[in-house]
């Protein structure tokens, strides 16, 4: 495992947890749902910041066929921190794809005008509406530095295909929505998903 990512890794490990009594980012909705057989369902659904939580997570492809990779805390993780493809919440009046370009830039400074969407699933359909979609960036460029927000801890790397490979393997991607579409990408084009980046 190279050194910088170990050292990302142990930065930004949370060390400390104190559970707080308001909640602002998450807020839960209860529904009674009377189905087309007669019978009615109570149900609960999970809203965050006031929005249904609909995300987009990139991988992105440098021109040198690099993927990049993003660390940051995962508080409630075992490891407390995590390893994955970068990704974010699609803001309201936004479209999948104008988000997908809008967090690259903002998690890592790279922008893409090569980006095509290869799947979109529910992130849990039992008491969520939120829609992911999942995108392959080729050909990105570095053009600025970071812009996070106040409360963002995200370092990004630039990783071939075999150190990739071994983040997955060796259990330092844990995030479903990152392995599943590393995963995604190998069936798509082979490596890096090459074959559709004309």
């Amino acid at each position: 495992m190279r050194q910088d990512l170990i050292d990302a890794l142990n930065e930004l490990r949370t060390i400390c947890i104190n559970k707080k009594n308001s909640n602002k980012f998450l807020s839960i909705e209860s529904y009674m749902c009377r189905l087309n057989n007669g019978k009615t369902i109570t149900r609960e659904k999970i809203l965050k910041n006031g929005k249904d939580g609909s995300a987009v997570i990139i991988y992105p492809i440098t021109e040198d066929g690099k993927t990049i990779i993003a660390v940051e805390p995962r508080v409630f993780t075992k490891t407390t921190v995590g390893t994955g493809l970068p990704a974010g919440y699609i803001e309201e009046g936004e479209t999948p794809i104008e988000a997908a370009k809008r967090e690259l830039l903002e998690e890592t400074g790279y922008t893409s005008d090569n980006l095509i969407e290869v799947g979109s699933f529910y992130q849990d359909q039992g008491c969520s509406s939120a829609f992911n979609h999942y995108f392959i960036a080729f050909n990105c460029k570095k053009v600025s530095e970071q812009k996070l927000d106040g409360s963002e801890y995200i370092k990004y790397f630039l990783v071939d295909e075999e150190e990739l490979n071994e983040l997955l393997e060796t259990g330092y991607i844990t995030g479903l929505n990152s392995a599943y579409l590393i995963e995604k990408v190998k069936s798509y084009g082979g490596k890096n998903g090459r074959r559709k980046s004309n």
